[in-house]
């Protein structure tokens, strides 16, 4: 019971490290700690691959139970963000690889596949009241139209505010190939909204 009280007074200060413990224990209520903590954000990183909204749900669930099936394997030298950015990230790009194959065999139902998704007045999107540049119409559109490799590389520093060695790790490439592809893809970005909005130094080099 005391156990259960300090969770609930402790769980926005607590470290995920810590919470992965207790959930290696069997605590339940840890595992909903780690849920409510990313879920949005995971949503919101999923959903700027997959453009579905459904999708990236279903693909989150998946990336907690896989957190949940494997906790007994994490290591303590882990940063545990970058884990589970790690499994949503590959599950992601996953899909996307699903979705060439079937347009591959059918161009029709590759198209009944995807879906338009209209941002939520509710803020679903978790940066969305922190930084609404993000979610501008031309930024968003100009993010979504980047190669894979460059869009989740700058998601991962821009919007999730992550290291280069996080990022690294997440992608598993080198840290100055990490560097080059966010700087790669702030550049694409100014080129494409040049003249539609007043963002530029939001990708600055570094």
């Amino acid at each position: 019971m005391l156990t259960a009280l300090r969770m609930t007074t402790d769980k926005t200060s607590i470290s995920d490290q810590d919470i992965l413990f207790r959930l290696i224990d069997e605590d339940v209520g840890a595992f909903n700690i780690l849920v409510d903590r990313y879920k949005n954000r995971l949503i919101n990183f999923v959903y700027r691959f997959v453009k579905d909204y459904d999708v990236s749900e279903d693909i989150v669930q998946e990336t907690f139970l896989r957190v949940f099936r494997h906790r007994h394997n994490y290591k303590a030298i882990a940063n545990f963000s970058t884990w589970i950015f790690t499994i949503a990230g590959n599950l992601a790009k996953s899909e996307l690889r699903r979705r060439k194959r079937w347009r591959f065999l059918s161009v029709d139902a590759a198209n009944e596949d995807e879906k338009k998704f209209d941002l939520p007045d509710d803020g679903v999107l978790p940066d969305r009241a922190a930084s609404v540049n993000i979610l501008d119409r031309f930024l968003q559109t100009a993010i979504e139209a980047l190669q894979t490799k460059y869009r989740e590389a700058l998601i991962l520093r821009d919007i999730e505010g992550m290291s280069y060695k996080q990022i690294a790790d997440i992608t598993g490439v080198p840290v100055g190939t990490v560097k080059s592809r966010v700087n790669r893809a702030r550049k694409k970005l100014q080129r494409k909204l040049s003249g539609h909005t007043p963002h530029d130094e939001l990708f600055q080099q570094e």
